[in-house]
């Protein structure tokens, strides 16, 4: 059965990825153990997978002319892909947060008489439904299966969509534990030493600079803080330097490699989310360096921190005080690190996950086809 029913990646950035990105790191570490991908359509990487087979999307002029004068989306992919799809197989197409992508695939697979011989997994990263337009939600009513990150999401997307007709499986981000772990408290602090916090309590925020991301909450927060607290320092991560605060340590962007270094110095991590976020990767990151983490309760971030097991959920992100009194309690000692299991949002679990969820599409294909 396994060797008829082929599985596709269709992805709109080349694989491998030279940049860092959550979902292109995590189908990186898969593709190089063991995993049930066949093929990769994608434009041409610079280098790569080793035993997997591609069909490089070629972005011509004439095609160009295509999507803007024939209203062909995706033909360069479509092009791409049909150099693989073969009438005699059965085929799995994976498509990553690409809603434009399905649409044009569907009518593809249906010109090509193939529709019934394929399963059609859409994997979403996000928290609320893809779309409120009507134009764009019957993404729901011609996949085969959604993916998503929590379970939190998929009751979102229960109550809001009117039909939700695909099957639905829960798949939350994995993180290299080998890479992100905890130290012991002396290498803690000799790691402080040479990082330059000695003596200090670390609280690290980490993101990308967007309003969205609470950087601003933070800042106003420690003002307030530091007044009374001269023993800590914040380390931002992620953006160009501001003007200079006190104890405000602005990193810029740095070598994910040399993240976990500043996690595992850490013995606070913020993360003051302001949008309905679909999982919190750094979190999980901070999490496993043995950071206690004060994040905003959006999205799927209280089902990532078990509903507060895992850390303090603030219930109104929005409100200065609520940051500034769950710092001043952690300040105090009003918390508790928890133990963690090496295996919670692993990359080991993330690709055990993944090939069961293939398993059981191929096995739901087959099926189909009887």
């Amino acid at each position: 059965m396994g060797s008829s029913t082929k599985v596709i990646l269709l992805s709109q950035v080349p694989l491998p990825y030279s940049k860092i990105g959550s979902w292109t790191t995590l189908y990186r570490n898969y593709l190089e153990k063991e995993h049930k991908i066949d093929y990769i359509v994608c434009p041409k990487p610079k280098n790569v997978f080793k035993g997997i087979k591609y069909s490089f999307v070629n972005f011509s002029f004439l095609n160009k002319l295509r999507r803007k004068f024939l209203k062909q989306k995706n033909i360069d992919f479509l092009m791409a892909l049909d150099k693989v799809i073969s009438p005699n197989e059965r085929y799995i197409i994976q498509v990553i947060d690409n809603y434009g992508m399905v649409r044009p695939l569907v009518n593809y697979l249906s010109s090509k008489g193939i529709i019934d011989k394929c399963y059609i997994q859409f994997f979403y990263h996000g928290y609320l439904p893809y779309s409120q337009k009507d134009s764009e939600r019957d993404l729901y009513g011609i996949i085969d299966e959604l993916i998503l990150l929590t379970n939190d999401s998929y009751k979102v997307h229960k109550k809001q969509l009117n039909v939700l007709q695909s099957y639905v499986s829960v798949l939350p981000n994995g993180i290299n534990t080998n890479k992100f772990h905890k130290i012991s408290n002396s290498e803690k602090l000799i790691l402080k030493q040479q990082l330059g916090f000695e003596g200090k309590k670390v609280f690290v925020w980490c993101s990308q600079d967007r309003p969205k991301k609470g950087l601003h909450l933070i800042l106003d927060v420690w003002q307030q803080v530091y007044s009374q607290n001269k023993n800590c320092i914040l380390v931002v991560i992620g953006i160009d330097p501001r003007e200079e605060m006190d104890d405000v340590l602005f990193l810029g962007k740095i070598p994910n490699d040399d993240l976990p270094q500043y996690y595992q110095s850490a013995d606070c991590y913020l993360f003051p989310t302001l949008w309905q976020e679909g999982f919190g990767l750094s979190l999980v990151e901070a999490l496993h360096c043995g950071a206690y983490c004060i994040a905003s309760a959006m999205g799927g971030v209280p089902e990532v921190l078990q509903y507060g097991q895992l850390g303090k959920l603030i219930e109104k992100p929005n409100f200065v005080s609520e940051w500034k009194d769950a710092i001043n309690d952690f300040l105090n000692g009003k918390f508790e690190i928890p133990e963690l299991h090496p295996q919670l949002y692993s990359m080991e679990s993330w690709n055990d996950e993944m090939n069961k969820i293939i398993m059981t599409a191929k096995n739901r294909l087959q099926k189909k086809q009887l």
